[in-house]
């Protein structure tokens, strides 16, 4: 380990220092003294608890807040690169450190945006804004068909498995949301002891690798899931259909990887290469998918269940929706994950051209269900680059009830975005299945700093409605957020998009979605396509 071979090299080099003062002259002091101070130093870094990098790195660590110091854009490179590429703005990333650490926020001399940049987006604010409520929203999650409803939190922590995330680092983020009183999001695979330690709310999600809760040929057992969904912690249950970072494509976790601990939380055999398939086996069309939700909540005792998608086509999602009427099953979430959603092991041509930006997914889902007499019935989670407040503010415009944030709250635990996470050497522990490195990230010190990071940024967001004058998420509405669409001219959400009427598809499908809505059926995920070819053996 690299603290182990730094501090030893310190200590054997002051010795060596020591004795030459000793043996040939006073001069050697000198040497001796200052690397006898690095090994104070080097032992004081890794005896601290507030700096992973530190812990794993004495000594040498410090040149990271050294460089800092000296010039703060050097973090743009040495420390706050995303890790999909697509960094945050250096505010976004100061503002996500300090609401964590417990810093205010103010900043002199305004901000450095660019306002009359195309693409420019701004909230509205009310001539006569009012209080800002003194608690903390909540959305009920759970339609009349569901006996166990959960209050959910504005912000979540995001799907985030273990295997991807260290078990230090998924205790940190189980024990913030137990501090904070908000959920945390299992990720595919699996539940493990590290998400139960201490207490925190639960979203239990299930891929189609149906890990944690599979037969030993991998298809879903009932009897599995049934034992584990009726654990207290799990409040709800999240069937992921498809990733923001990669949809349309499973996963593989190399055989390297497959500890005895992976293995036992995964349900898998050890040593064994670990496939995600890119699709489910337990359904084939809308209408079987809907049916497996139902036995799903049935299976839980009646806790909330859903799922979670990037959007794709327009028709599938209207197929989902029919079949949701014509079975008369409703989920009680839909959580949508946009394309610029994160991950340390996406394939960068998925990352960068396939799937659909949070916004319009957000939209495309809200639209559809208000469209169809469900919005009320079924609520709409956000999730993908949420990071402020408003973040949060601008997606419950867009429709959303509540948001999740992964990189953030990785952030939130320490993570410095050193894009080393498919390597398993992350500097902070964060990401890793070393358990040298991950020990450097201290529990109690990121939990604290997790629960203030959502805290504050919910806080936030409550703060920026209250300005805008709505009491809460039910009183903003598209006429709220504007964006700058030339350098002349700027158009509200409302003008730019549209938005349907309650039961508007039912009676009557304005021409824009007609044809979507013709082409869906409960019985298929098949969508006809207008090919360009006239040949198609070409």
């Amino acid at each position: 380990m690299i603290r182990r071979s730094i501090l030893t090299a310190l200590a054997a080099l002051s010795v060596l220092f020591v004795l030459l003062a000793v043996l040939v002259g006073v001069w050697w002091w000198i040497a001796a003294g200052i690397l006898l101070a690095l090994l104070l130093l080097g032992i004081w870094d890794v005896l601290q608890h507030h700096h992973s990098v530190l812990r794993n790195y004495p000594v040498l660590g410090h040149l990271r807040y050294m460089l800092e110091k000296i010039r703060p854009e050097m973090q743009q490179y040495f420390i706050e690169r995303n890790v999909d590429g697509r960094p945050f703005d250096r505010d976004t990333r100061t503002l996500i450190y300090e609401r964590a650490k417990g810093i205010a926020g103010e900043k002199a001399f305004g901000t450095e945006r660019d306002v009359n940049e195309v693409g420019y987006e701004y909230l509205i604010h009310s001539t006569t804004p009012i209080r800002k409520p003194s608690e903390p929203a909540r959305v009920r999650i759970g339609s009349d068909q569901c006996a166990r409803p959960y209050d959910m939190a504005m912000l979540n922590v995001s799907a985030m498995s273990f295997g991807a995330l260290s078990a230090n680092a998924v205790r940190a983020m189980n024990k913030g949301a137990a501090i904070g009183g908000f959920a945390q999001d299992t990720g595919e695979g699996g539940l493990t002891k590290y998400h139960l330690e201490h207490g925190g709310d639960l979203v239990w999600e299930i891929g189609s690798g149906y890990f944690g809760t599979r037969t030993k040929d991998g298809h879903f057992d009932p009897g599995i899931f049934a034992d584990k969904s009726a654990h207290d912690s799990i409040k709800c249950v999240s069937l992921k259909l498809s990733q923001g970072a990669k949809p349309g494509i499973g996963g593989v976790l190399p055989a390297g990887k497959v500890s005895p601990e992976i293995a036992d939380a995964r349900g898998v055999p050890v040593g064994e290469k670990c496939v995600s398939p890119a699709n489910h086996s337990v359904f084939s069309t809308p209408r079987e998918l809907v049916q497996f939700l139902a036995r799903m909540r049935e299976l839980s005792g009646g806790k909330p269940v859903g799922f979670k998608l990037c959007v794709g086509s327009r028709v599938e999602f209207l197929a989902i929706c029919k079949a949701i009427r014509t079975e008369g099953i409703t989920p009680d979430f839909i959580l949508i994950d946009g394309s610029e959603g994160g991950t340390g092991a996406a394939p960068l041509e998925f990352e960068d051209h396939v799937g659909t930006p949070l916004t319009e997914g957000l939209m495309t889902a809200h639209n559809a269900l208000v469209g169809c007499g469900l919005r009320d019935q079924i609520k709409i989670g956000a999730a993908g680059k949420i990071a402020s407040g408003s973040d949060i503010v601008k997606r419950l415009i867009q429709g959303a009830d509540y948001t999740n944030a992964a990189r953030a709250m990785m952030m939130a635990t320490g993570c410095i975005q050193s894009q080393r996470c498919h390597t398993n050497h992350c500097p902070v522990g964060v990401a890793t299945q070393d358990p040298k490195r991950a020990a450097a990230l201290n529990v109690e010190d990121k939990s604290a700093r997790v629960a203030r990071f959502q805290d504050s940024t919910v806080d936030e967001a409550m703060r920026l409605m209250a300005s805008m004058g709505a009491h809460q998420s039910a009183q903003l509405s598209p006429d709220m957020l504007r964006r700058r669409v030339t350098h002349t001219d700027t158009r509200a959400y409302s003008e730019l998009y549209e938005w349907l009427r309650p039961g508007q598809l039912l009676a009557e499908p304005p021409e824009s979605w007609a044809r979507d809505w013709h082409n869906a059926s409960p019985d298929t995920f098949v969508v006809p396509h207008f090919s360009v070819r006239s040949d198609a053996s070409r």
